[in-house]
């Protein structure tokens, strides 16, 4: 079944292109693309094509994801990744939130309006989602699009760790509680763990990147985890919040900002860009701190205590670890905050070995505890989670998933 999965962002879009069975016997990659600057007049936004061992690239102005989209089903023909778009059997999305519609659905009206619904809490998800998804069906009207939610994995944390404290009808009517995001990649790393290690039954993953979050994973299924009701909670993010005192409104109105201000800052100024000034990517944070910049320093050591945080509240949640996985382009790129993390937990049987930390190589699946010391096997996974929506994609479309409501 060919399946072209789409990972959205609010200005760009990327994808892989498979060829995937139901018996998960055959799954291959046939094509990746994607661009970036999507709706910036300014500036024209660079695109890439890779298929066969060929990349193409090159760099245009998109109005809007519908452009975008345009230009790469061409491509995917013209590259022959496709005989012609009638080869396309179905379009999956890496969803983000849909509320109480949770797993992998086929998309139709109550789909989209849902997604509509929660787009407050999911700012800078949802609506590219929806035009994206939109756009598809103007395009290829005869095939089937499938939504695989983010929150899909997190279905089997316990109510105690879904339920915030406040007026019950806020959760049971509007539905304001922790969903839990990053589905794919847990779900991914809680997988392949298995082949991996299949004596690790407790996992505590550590998806770090532009936007980050843990999960504790028990028996392969998750039970607890870092973000809740939206992905603005939990750790710092690039450029969002995490975990942040509510009342802490209360003295921005009294200086004068409005709410509309505030979430702005919240959703775009904060987070690591927000404590460093200087950018909400690590890489950058990293070097300033190098040439002496203390808030560079300062953002970086809030990053580390907030994932040491969920780490120790996740060794309570397992009754201890038999595994910590780090993935994600921050926790497969960067030895020093791996240790940072991990330093200290000799209480919990955590024995990093520095040397092989250290030689860990881009893209590679590497033990780099101390096997002689540790009790706890530490891993660097590179994630897959357009694999993982690509076979849900396959199974919701042979009937093996349905909506199901949380």
């Amino acid at each position: 079944m060919r399946t072209l999965i789409a990972n959205l962002g609010s200005t760009s879009f990327k994808y892989k292109l498979f060829d995937i069975q139901p018996d998960a016997k055959g799954e291959v990659v046939l094509a990746t693309g994607g661009v970036e600057r999507i709706g910036d007049a300014g500036n024209a936004g660079e695109w890439f094509v890779e298929q066969g061992g060929q990349k193409a690239t090159g760099t245009a102005l998109f109005a809007d994801h519908a452009a975008a989209i345009d230009l790469h089903l061409r491509e995917l023909v013209q590259r022959g990744a496709l005989a012609s778009l009638d080869q396309l059997d179905a379009i999956g999305f890496k969803a983000v939130h849909g509320g109480p519609i949770s797993g992998a659905v086929v998309v139709d009206d109550e789909v989209i309006a849902t997604m509509q619904r929660f787009a407050d809490v999911a700012p800078a998800h949802n609506p590219p989602y929806i035009a994206a998804m939109k756009a598809f069906a103007t395009r290829l009207p005869g095939v089937p699009q499938v939504a695989a939610f983010e929150t899909a994995f997190h279905q089997t944390i316990p109510p105690a760790r879904q339920t915030y404290a406040i007026p019950y009808e806020w959760t049971r009517d509007l539905g304001i509680r922790r969903y839990g995001f990053h589905g794919a990649s847990h779900g991914y790393v809680a997988w392949r763990m298995k082949q991996l290690a299949p004596q690790a039954r407790r996992i505590i993953n550590c998806h770090l990147g532009g936007s980050s979050s843990l999960c504790a994973i028990r028996d392969g299924k998750s039970v607890a985890t870092s973000m809740g009701l939206s992905a603005q909670s939990g750790l710092p993010q690039s450029g969002r919040v995490g975990d942040f005192e509510i009342f802490a409104l209360l003295k921005l109105k009294s200086a004068g900002l409005d709410s509309d201000e505030v979430l702005r800052k919240l959703g775009k100024e904060s987070g690591l860009l927000g404590i460093s000034g200087v950018s909400g990517d690590l890489r950058d944070i990293k070097a300033a701190a190098r040439q002496g910049n203390a808030r560079a320093q300062l953002a970086i050591d809030v990053f580390v205590e907030s994932i040491r945080h969920y780490v120790g509240a996740y060794l309570a949640v397992l009754n201890g670890a038999d595994a910590i996985t780090f993935t994600g382009g921050i926790g497969q790129n960067n030895a020093d905050i791996r240790a940072a993390v991990i330093e200290g937990l000799g209480f919990a049987g955590v024995k990093l070995d520095e040397r092989r930390n250290q030689m860990v190589k881009p893209n590679t699946e590497v033990a780099i505890h101390h096997a002689a010391e540790s009790r706890v096997a530490v891993w660097v996974l590179p994630t897959n989670e357009e694999l993982i929506v690509a076979r849900q994609v396959v199974a919701a479309l042979q009937g093996a998933t349905t909506k199901s409501r949380a």
